[in-house]
C-alpha cells in the first residue's frame, strides 16, 4: 500500500516517488513543514513549502480514504456480500465519493417505498421483470400472482408500482450510474439563480442574480459564494439544471439489458429512479463540491493577501507614538520603545474645539519630545486623515521632522478586547491598547498582527461564508510560514508570536516567556533546553527559527541550525580564524570551497544556505520600509475629481480587481480591466496587499460611496497635466505597450462589482 500510495501522490503533485517517500517519512515522524523545507533539503530533494504541504494534504486524504475503505470492507464482509469483484473495485478506488457509491447498496437505510415493497415479498417479481428477455407474458399476468389485499396489494397496478420502487432504488444504488450522472451534470449542468417568491420587487445587492444562469463548472468563486449567501438570506432560489434527456438515455444504456421484454416499463422505472432519487442526491453532492471549490479559491485569495500583509516591510526598532484617532471621545496616544515596550499614554481632543483643542498640540508635542519619538503611526479609521494632518502640522510648526505614517487598524479593535490584550495590558483601556497595537504594527507588522484573529484583519473574500475549519487551517499555515520565514527574536517576542514557531505549542511558548521573566534574557540557544517541556525534539524543530541578538555565539542570531555549528567551526578553523572573525570576514566566507564539506549528511543545498546566512547574519528577509503619503489636499470623497492621479495603498486583492486606500475614508476599486495596459487574468500577478501604487480616478459615485480607479497608462498625456500633490511619492515605472497588449474596454459596471464583491471594504 505504501509503494502504491507513493506512486499516486507523486503523480498528483508532480514530484519524484523518492521525494514523496522521504517527505512522508519526515512528516510522519513529526517534522513541521517549515523545518523540513528549510533544514532537510537533501532529504526532500529541495522541495519547497508549497510542495510539502501538497504532499501532506494528499497523504492525509489517502489515509482517511484507507481507514474508510477498511471499515466498508469489514461491514460488507460481515453481511456475507463481499464478492471478489466488489472487493477489487473497493480496493482500486481513489475517490471518497466513488467509495461511498460502492458502499451505498449495503448501507442500512431508513424505511423507504422499496423496503416496504421488499417486506411485502415483491423482490422476486422485480428481479424477474428485469431478467426476462423473451416472454409472452404481460406484466399484469406476472403481477397477478402477488396480489394480496392483506399486504396492501389489492391489484396489479399497486403490485407493479411497488416492484418498480424496488428496481428504482437498486438503479439509484448502482455506482456506475451515479458516477455517470455526476460527471455529466458537472460537465453540462447549468447553475440557475432566481428571485425568491415575494421578493421580486425587493431592492438588494443580489439583484443581478434574480434571473441568472451560468455553466456549473464555470461559476467563479465570488459569484458562487454570493449566490449561496443570497439563498441563505432567502432572497434567491438556486438549482442545477441537468441535461435530463441525455442522462436518461445514458442510464438506460448502463442499467438495462440490451434486449428485455418489458423495456418500456423499465425505462419509466429508470426515469423515476433518476427524477426521484438520483438527481436530487447528485445535485446536493455537486452543490457541495461547487461550494468546496469556491471555498478553496476564496481561501487561497485570503491566504495570499494575508501573506503579503504579514510580510510587509517593518519600520524596525524605532520609538513610535501610536495614535488611535477619535472625534467625540478623543484620540488615544501611546508610546513604545524600540523593542515594543509600552512607555506612556495620554488622550487629546484636537477636533472638539475650545480649550481642549488648544491643549492637544502641547500634549502631543510634549510626548514627542519627552520620549524622543522617531516615528508617528496614525490609525486609518474614523478621523484618521484629520489626525494625520493635525500631527503633521503640529510637528511642522515647531520645526520637528518626523515621519507620520497611516497604519491599517483592521482587527485592532478585536485584538484590544481579546484575552491576549487583557493579559498583556490588564490596567489599560481598550482604546489605549489599540494605540499600542497601531504603533507596534508600524514597528513590526508580523509580530503584532499574529495576535489578532487572521480573518478579522479584513483582507478576505466572503470570509464568513467559507468553511471556517478550512479557513482557520489555511490562515494558521500562512502565519506559521511567515513567522518561520522571518525568524523570531527570542528575548523580545510575545508568547503569541512564539507559539507559531516550528515545533512550539502555546504551552511551550508561555513557558519560554515565564523563564525569560524569571531568569532574564536567553544568552544562547542551548538554554532553551532548560525550559520545562522543551525536549531535544522540540529544540531540533524550533531552534533554527529563534534569534538571539547579541548572543554569546554569533551563530545564535542567524538561521543556521545548531546541528551545523560544528561544521561552521571547522570551516573557521580551516581558514585559520576564530569563529567571530570568520563570520566577519565576508570575502573569506565567499571564498569557501563548499564541495570540501559535502558528506552523507550535508549536501550542497544546505551548504549554500549556510554561506548565505554567514554573508548576512541576522538579516531580515522582508523588504525595506518605505514611507507612503496621501495628498494633503484630498481627505474626503468630495475632494476627488475624475482624472486625478493619487498615491494609494492596496488593501485587498480579489479575482475581479484590487481595492486601494487613497486617503478619503473609502477604498476605491481598480477593476481587473484597469490594472495594466494588457489583459490580466489574475490580479495577484500585478498587485499585492500593502503595495504602494499610483492610480487615476476614472469614476465617482458620491451617493453610494463608490470610487473607480485605474492603473493603466491610457491618456497619459492628459493625466500628466494634473498636479499629483505628492512630493514624497515614488513614480510608477512607465509601462511599455505593444500591439499585442491592447487592453479591453471597461464593460463591467463598477457599481455591480462593489455590490457583489463580498469584501469588507473599508469605509472609514
Amino acid at each position: 500500500m505504501i509503494n502504491q500510495l507513493t506512486e499516486i501522490i507523486s503523480e498528483e503533485v508532480s514530484c519524484q516517488p523518492t521525494q514523496v517517500t522521504q517527505t512522508m517519512a519526515l512528516l510522519t515522524a513529526g517534522g513541521t513543514v517549515p523545518f523540513i523545507a528549510r533544514y532537510r533539503k537533501e532529504v526532500t530533494g529541495e522541495l519547497d513549502e508549497v510542495a510539502i504541504r501538497a504532499i501532506e494534504q494528499r497523504m492525509i486524504y489517502y489515509r482517511e480514504l484507507e481507514d474508510r475503505r477498511q471499515t466498508i470492507l469489514k461491514t460488507i464482509e460481515e453481511q456475507g456480500k463481499l464478492t471478489p469483484e466488489l472487493k477489487k473495485k473497493i480496493l482500486n478506488t481513489r475517490q471518497k465519493n466513488e467509495l461511498e457509491d460502492l458502499y451505498l447498496p449495503y448501507k442500512t437505510k431508513r424505511r423507504t417505498k422499496a423496503s416496504v415493497a421488499r417486506e411485502r415479498g415483491l423482490e422476486p417479481l422485480a428481479e424477474q421483470i428485469l431478467a426476462t428477455i423473451d416472454s409472452a407474458q404481460s406484466l399484469d399476468e406476472l403481477a397477478t400472482n402477488y396480489i394480496d389485499p392483506d399486504m396492501d396489494l389489492p391489484d396489479c397496478v399497486t403490485v407493479l408500482a411497488s416492484a418498480g420502487h424496488i428496481l428504482a432504488e437498486d438503479f439509484a444504488d448502482q455506482a456506475e450510474g451515479r458516477a455517470y450522472v455526476r460527471r455529466k451534470t458537472w460537465e453540462q449542468g447549468i447553475f440557475c439563480s432566481t428571485v425568491a417568491r415575494g421578493k421580486e420587487t425587493q431592492v438588494s445587492k443580489f439583484e443581478m442574480y434574480y434571473d441568472f444562469r451560468e455553466p456549473l463548472k464555470d461559476v467563479p468563486s465570488h459569484r458562487m459564494l454570493a449566490m449561496r449567501r443570497g439563498e441563505k438570506e432567502e432572497v434567491l432560489r438556486l438549482k442545477i439544471e441537468a441535461p435530463e434527456d441525455e442522462l436518461l438515455a445514458g442510464l438506460v444504456s448502463l442499467l438495462l439489458p440490451a434486449a428485455t421484454t418489458y423495456r418500456q416499463w423499465l425505462i419509466e422505472v429508470v426515469r423515476d429512479s433518476y427524477q426521484r432519487l438520483i438527481a436530487s442526491a447528485i445535485e446536493v453532492e455537486l452543490r457541495l463540491e461547487a461550494k468546496k471549490n469556491a471555498d478553496q479559491a476564496a481561501i487561497q485569495v485570503f491566504a495570499e493577501n494575508l501573506r503579503h500583509l504579514l510580510l510587509a516591510a517593518p519600520a524596525g526598532s524605532q520609538r513610535v507614538l501610536g495614535i488611535d484617532p477619535g472625534l467625540r471621545t478623543g484620540s488615544k496616544l501611546a508610546i513604545i520603545d524600540g523593542t515594543g515596550r509600552f512607555l506612556a499614554h495620554t488622550t487629546i481632543y484636537p477636533h472638539t474645539g475650545g480649550n481642549r483643542a488648544d491643549s492637544a498640540v502641547a500634549d502631543f508635542l510634549q510626548l514627542v519630545r519627552q520620549h524622543q519619538v522617531d516615528m508617528v503611526a496614525v490609525g486609518n479609521g474614523t478621523a484618521g486623515r484629520e489626525m494625520e494632518q493635525f500631527a503633521r502640522k503640529a510637528l511642522k510648526d515647531v520645526g520637528i521632522k518626523l515621519p507620520v505614517v497611516m497604519v491599517s487598524e483592521s482587527g485592532a479593535s478585536i485584538y484590544s478586547a481579546s484575552d491576549i490584550a487583557r493579559e498583556e495590558f490588564p490596567d489599560l483601556d481598550l482604546t489605549v491598547r489599540g494605540a499600542i497595537s497601531i504603533a507596534r504594527r508600524l514597528q513590526d507588522p508580523l509580530a503584532e498582527l499574529v495576535k489578532a484573529e487572521p480573518k478579522s484583519i479584513g483582507v478576505g473574500q466572503y470570509q464568513h461564508d467559507v468553511s471556517q475549519t478550512l479557513l482557520k487551517k489555511a490562515l494558521d499555515e500562512v502565519v506559521e510560514s511567515c513567522v518561520n520565514f522571518v525568524g523570531v527574536e527570542l528575548n523580545t517576542a510575545s508568547w503569541a508570536l512564539l507559539s507559531f514557531v516550528s515545533g512550539l505549542s502555546e504551552t511551550q511558548a508561555r513557558a519560554i516567556v515565564t523563564r525569560r521573566d524569571e531568569k532574564g534574557p536567553f544568552r544562547n540557544r542551548s538554554e532553551l533546553l532548560d525550559v520545562p517541556r522543551f525536549g531535544a525534539r522540540t529544540f531540533e524543530l524550533a531552534a533554527g527559527f529563534l534569534r538571539i541578538r547579541g548572543a554569546q555565539n554569533p551563530l545564535d542570531n542567524c538561521a543556521v541550525h545548531p546541528e551545523r555549528y560544528a561544521l561552521i567551526e571547522r570551516m573557521a578553523a580551516d581558514s585559520g580564524l576564530a569563529l567571530a572573525e570568520f563570520i566577519a570576514d565576508r570575502q573569506g566566507v565567499e571564498r569557501i570551497k563548499l564541495n570540501r564539506y559535502v558528506d552523507k549528511e550535508v549536501g550542497l543545498p544546505t551548504l549554500l544556505d549556510i554561506q548565505q546566512e554567514l554573508l548576512k547574519p541576522g538579516r531580515d528577509p522582508r523588504e525595506t520600509f518605505m514611507l507612503n503619503s496621501f495628498r494633503e489636499d484630498v481627505t474626503e470623497m468630495s475632494d476627488l475629481k475624475e482624472g486625478m492621479r493619487l498615491n494609494g495603498l492596496v488593501t485587498n486583492v480579489a479575482a475581479f480587481g484590487a481595492f486601494v486606500d487613497i486617503g478619503v475614508h473609502q477604498d476605491g476599486l481598480v477593476h481587473v480591466s484597469q490594472l495594466a495596459d494588457r489583459f490580466v487574468h489574475d490580479p495577484a500577478t500585478i498587485v499585492k496587499v500593502g503595495q504602494q501604487v499610483q492610480v487615476r480616478v476614472v469614476s465617482l459615485d458620491l451617493q453610494r460611496k463608490r470610487i473607480g480607479l485605474s492603473m493603466r497608462s491610457a491618456d497619459e498625456a492628459a493625466a500628466s497635466d494634473v498636479d499629483t500633490g505628492n512630493r514624497k511619492s515614488v513614480p510608477t515605472p512607465p509601462r511599455k505597450k505593444t500591439s499585442e497588449q491592447t487592453s479591453p474596454k471597461i464593460t463591467t459596471d463598477l457599481g455591480a462589482a462593489f455590490s457583489r464583491a463580498g469584501f469588507k471594504v473599508k469605509g472609514k
